[in-house]
């Protein structure tokens, strides 16, 4: 075993595209700051973003309707 500390690696930051230090001494990672960070959960929050999937048939509202 090799008692070397690990290299510094530094990652392209989601928000900006800046660098960021991926390393447990950046608390905000994989982001470079904090107004990345917290840009980035703004986005999520507002649903900026979003996950595609088709529903299920369980999601289907016409299914319950009483005829």
């Amino acid at each position: 075993m090799t008692d070397a500390p690990f290299r510094t690696r530094i990652v392209r930051c989601p928000t900006c595209g800046g660098e960021a230090v991926y390393a447990l001494g950046n608390p905000c990672r994989p982001f470079c700051s904090p107004r990345c960070k917290n840009n980035d959960f703004g986005a999520w929050a507002s649903e900026a973003y979003g996950v595609e999937a088709k529903p299920s048939e369980d999601d289907d509202p016409d299914a319950d309707a009483i005829t």
